[in-house]
């Protein structure tokens, strides 16, 4: 990437950030909502001796899920409203390379993401009395690097989209089967094999697998830091081919 278009890019996305205040609410104030209303559901669930509570063992998945669905359904509406408005079309008759275009939206989208996730984090457990066997710290790295994957995939479903209606209707396309398959609702290794299979590809199910690692382990272990860059590296993979598959929408 060129650093000034790309820094240029993401100076400006940012500066649009904190002028739309909607926008500002529903990423810093949505998830941490979600996390208390899902604390008083399972408020008065019977907890088992020596077994954690059920919004303990739940919480800390939806750390890393609700990052990753707000963050994927706002970029891609964002990314889809710049197309319309001509902006992104003006941008790409400038010598400014596409991977700069994405690579700066792609950073803004994920400081606000990094914000998302350390507000949820911080409600979650200093408000709420969230309790993990690891650090607090782990739990917010992984949930930032979600959280940045939902950018990169984001980014990816609005280079196929037209309008912003087709924009959200990506989200159950790209969010419901991960939802599914990840480990939240039944464990992957309990799945027939075919779905484990389909599992296994599936970014979202990392995100839990590394999160089920810090809720249960003491120290950073090596699957959790593997998951990790896992997910990283899918994220990359999205927003490569985001600019691979950007075009013009005139000669």
């Amino acid at each position: 990437m060129t650093a000034t278009p790309y820094a240029a890019t993401t100076v400006r996305i940012l500066k649009q950030l904190r002028a739309d205040h909607r926008t500002v609410a529903m990423i810093v104030v949505v998830p941490s909502a979600l996390m208390a209303l899902l604390y008083f559901v399972y408020q008065d669930a019977p907890t088992l001796p020596g077994r954690p509570s059920v919004f303990d063992g739940i919480g800390v998945t939806m750390l890393g899920i609700l990052p990753f669905v707000v963050m994927f359904l706002i970029t891609a509406i964002s990314m889809q409203r710049e197309r319309t408005s001509g902006t992104l079309e003006r941008l790409m008759t400038t010598p400014m390379r596409k991977i700069d275009l994405l690579g700066g939206y792609g950073t803004a989208f994920s400081a606000a993401a990094a914000v998302q996730a350390i507000v949820a984090c911080a409600v979650s457990f200093w408000f709420l009395g969230l309790h993990v066997a690891g650090s607090v710290w782990l739990v917010i790295l992984v949930a930032v690097v979600v959280a940045a994957l939902g950018v990169s995939l984001g980014l990816l479903a609005s280079a196929f989209a037209r309008t912003e209606f087709q924009a959200v209707q990506f989200m159950p396309l790209v969010t419901a089967p991960q939802l599914f398959l990840c480990g939240l609702f039944v464990p992957r290794d309990q799945l027939p094999g075919w779905l484990e299979g389909i599992s296994n590809v599936m970014p979202l199910s990392y995100a839990v697998d590394a999160l089920n690692e810090v809720s249960t382990k003491a120290s950073a272990s090596g699957q959790m830091w593997r998951d990790v860059v896992v997910i990283a590296s899918i994220a990359v993979v999205a927003m490569a081919l985001g600019a691979a598959t950007l075009r013009r929408r005139t000669p």
